[in-house]
């Protein structure tokens, strides 16, 4: 990149006049630009050099795609990618860098809130209120000594397992495959998942959403738990089968559930989920802490120092596999 030249980044979702908080800490690398709509992103296209997903809209960049002649990066707010990559952009050689680190935090704290919620009797206490009932003889359960199955033993599912631990739970991981973790211990392979939530008290879902893992959590994944069980998820919900997951819970094969993700967002005012006194239903902000916004500039700010001088860019994705690799590039993007 040669010191006359700033790389230009388009801001998409974004207007000039209320740009993201603390972007302007980036201006000194790169030159900002701002496509606050579809019309503005097409126009401005021809010129980025990169492009910062401040607001995520799927159709854009599919339908403005064949004028990013000069896009070597996209660095996205989210943490997850599947609603970002399309077959043209997996095949380009363009970086794309997801926002590792901003949300995996509160979404365990969240985890552990919900998981609270159920042994406490939290959940139903909070009902019975509404209704002025004074419902005696309850006991409660306890966290600790409960195993807790983390499906997905990424940033999100690593978070959740220690704060877990310190809580006295055991934890038992499944990933992609199996392999012994420095921290956590064994990991068990994703072909002996049903076998794992056998012995489960509560089940984490926190996978990325890829060919792989869709509808991962299906009947026969549902039937495998004991009664007593119960389901969360954090990560995508077009990997659970919806239908199943209904089923079950009103039949009482799984005790409970509570939902941050669904495959149709916001989840239809029709769902029998709305009403399901064993269900918590949150509306996608499990990783929303105060200040996330904050958070994930400066994670674009530091990267967009890093490809303007190129020099290795933070949190790459693998964009074939669908999610973040190990390891940061070898190579900073160049214009």
């Amino acid at each position: 990149m040669s010191e006359t030249h700033r790389p230009i980044v388009l801001v998409l979702g974004a207007d000039g006049g209320r740009p993201p908080p603390g972007i302007d800490a980036a201006v000194g690398a790169v030159e900002l630009r701002y496509a606050p709509d579809l019309d503005r992103c097409s126009a401005g296209m021809g010129e980025a050099d990169a492009l910062f997903e401040w607001i995520h809209d799927p159709a854009w960049l599919p339908a403005v795609w064949g004028s990013a002649r000069r896009v070597r990066w996209i660095q996205t707010v989210s943490a997850g990618v599947d609603t970002l990559l399309f077959p043209e952009l997996i095949a380009s050689d363009v970086v794309v860098t997801n926002a590792r680190g901003v949300f995996e935090e509160p979404i365990a704290e969240w985890v552990i809130g919900a998981m609270l919620a159920f042994t406490t009797g939290m959940h139903r206490s909070i009902l019975d209120q509404q209704r002025r009932e004074w419902t005696t003889g309850r006991t409660v359960e306890r966290l600790g000594g409960a195993r807790l199955v983390i499906v997905g033993p990424g940033p999100i599912g690593r978070a959740t397992a220690g704060r877990a631990q310190s809580l006295g739970m055991a934890v038992t991981m499944v990933g992609r495959r199996p392999r012994v973790d420095a921290t956590f211990g064994d990991v068990v392979g994703v072909d002996r998942l049903h076998d794992a939530l056998a012995d489960a008290d509560h089940v984490l879902d926190a996978v990325p959403l890829t060919e792989e893992t869709r509808g991962l959590f299906d009947a026969k994944a549902f039937a495998a738990m004991p009664r007593r069980a119960r389901f969360y998820n954090v990560g995508r919900g077009a990997t659970v089968d919806g239908s199943a997951l209904v089923d079950v819970l009103r039949g009482g094969t799984i005790s409970g559930a509570a939902l941050d993700v669904f495959a149709t967002e916001p989840l239809p005012e029709e769902s029998p989920l709305w009403t399901m006194p064993n269900v918590i239903v949150s509306p996608h902000i499990s990783g929303d802490a105060e200040g996330w916004e904050t958070r994930a500039v400066s994670l674009f700010v530091e990267n967009a120092r890093r490809f303007a001088a190129g020099e290795p860019l933070v949190n790459p994705i693998d964009k074939a596999a669908g999610y973040r690799t190990g390891e940061p590039l070898a190579d900073g993007p160049s214009r």
